[in-house]
């Protein structure tokens, strides 16, 4: 019989509040409960913390990725299991691996490398974001131009098919090359429809809303800005509850001021959570790596084309966090939630990871006061 872990001496954060003089109760790969350290049964076994915080492990939906491993550069078992490993070491025990535009021999790679790798299962693995190619050309930040088209039945057709293999299938697409009878579509068939490298209107954004797109793709990159006179995708992400949105916030993508203003915009019940865009270079020392044949230069924490574009990030999800307490203003607790509930919600697993619930997996992180991270737990075993 399995028996029960006890996890006491740090403040506990479930995803929704604070817990003091706390145990985080946990058995075999569940979270149990968390109950009063007094109330713990002396026969559990105790694991004692020198304080600090214990939170949900990340949840990170755009990784294209990590350990020296760019996904569209070999989609393959191997590599999403080097780019898990990587992500999980620092702190996001569920990521979803993002293929960039790139051509149909990749995708179809991809896709099967995903397939396989749900079979096994890889600790870490919850879905698929497909980037592209279906975006608009004049917002087409660090993708290829020559991968970028409408999409057409086929194409929407097997993405429905897709849908229902894939338990998560995240795909970007921009409204200029999706149509709303395809997006319906799509939605209906169980993808999440996120608007991204568009240059759409305000309008457009809300008929895709309409049709089922339910979240946005690095607000304020690659997208209609918010103006005067047409507030663009930006103005629709936050005034549109129903719409949820990645950031990147690494202090180069987005000006503090920027993130601080949409976090007082953003319109219920939809909310920002952060994304890393990381690249190969996360828990790596690369200093360069191609992308579709295009260098890209790291370079004082920013990954650069030849021409200067930023192309991705590099950063993972606790440097986020602690540059949105740190720099953007917020709480520990609220930075905590938009890198881990906050997008469980967005794949509709917020029971599931992302917090530390009853039943709830026992994904969960050791953080010093400063959010540094000391430990990692993946189904309740420590990662080493």
């Amino acid at each position: 019989m399995t028996k029960k872990k006890s996890y006491i001496g740090a403040t506990i954060f479930d995803g929704f509040k604070r817990h003091l003089n706390s145990a985080l109760i946990i058995k075999k790969n569940k979270v149990v409960e968390i109950i009063a350290e007094e109330k713990v049964d002396p026969k559990t076994e105790q694991v004692v913390l020198a304080g600090g915080l214990l939170t949900p492990g990340f949840v990170d939906l755009q990784v294209n990725g990590g350990g020296g491993v760019l996904f569209n550069d070999n989609p393959s078992l191997e590599n999403l299991s080097k780019i898990c490993e990587a992500h999980t070491k620092l702190g996001s025990t569920s990521i979803m691996p993002t293929l960039i535009s790139d051509s149909p021999e990749i995708n179809k790679r991809a896709i099967l490398a995903i397939t396989d790798a749900l079979n096994q299962p890889i600790n870490g693995l919850v879905g698929l974001h497909l980037e592209g190619p279906h975006l608009a050309h004049k917002r087409k930040g660090a993708h290829e131009e020559s991968f970028l088209r409408p999409m057409k039945e086929l194409d929407c057709t097997k993405l429905e098919g897709l849908a229902k293999i894939i338990p998560n299938l995240m795909i970007t697409i921009a409204p200029e090359a999706v149509s709303t009878q395809q997006i319906s579509r799509l939605s209906k068939a169980g993808a999440i429809i996120s608007l991204g490298h568009t240059d759409c209107t305000y309008s457009e954004a809300f008929d895709a809303v309409d049709a089922g797109a339910t979240c946005a793709t690095h607000l304020f990159n690659a997208m209609s800005p918010f103006g005067s006179r047409e507030p663009g995708l930006v103005g629709a992400v936050l005034n549109n509850g129903k719409l949820f949105s990645g950031i990147i916030a690494d202090g180069f993508h987005v000006n503090k001021i920027s993130i601080n203003l949409a976090l007082r915009a953003k319109k219920a019940p939809g909310a920002l959570f952060l994304v890393s865009d990381s690249m190969s270079t996360i828990g790596s020392d690369q200093k360069h790596f191609f992308l579709n044949d295009r260098l890209i230069t790291r370079s004082q924490g920013k990954l650069l084309l030849e021409d200067g574009t930023l192309a991705g990030a590099d950063i993972h999800l606790s440097d986020a966090v602690r540059y949105m307490v740190n720099e953007v203003g917020i709480s520990q607790d609220d930075a905590i939630r938009m890198a881990s509930l906050i997008p469980a919600q967005v794949l509709g697993m917020e029971s599931e990871i992302g917090c530390l619930v009853p039943d709830a997996q026992a994904d969960f992180l050791w953080m010093k006061n400063d959010l540094e991270i000391e430990k990692v737990w993946v189904g309740g075993k420590e990662q080493s």
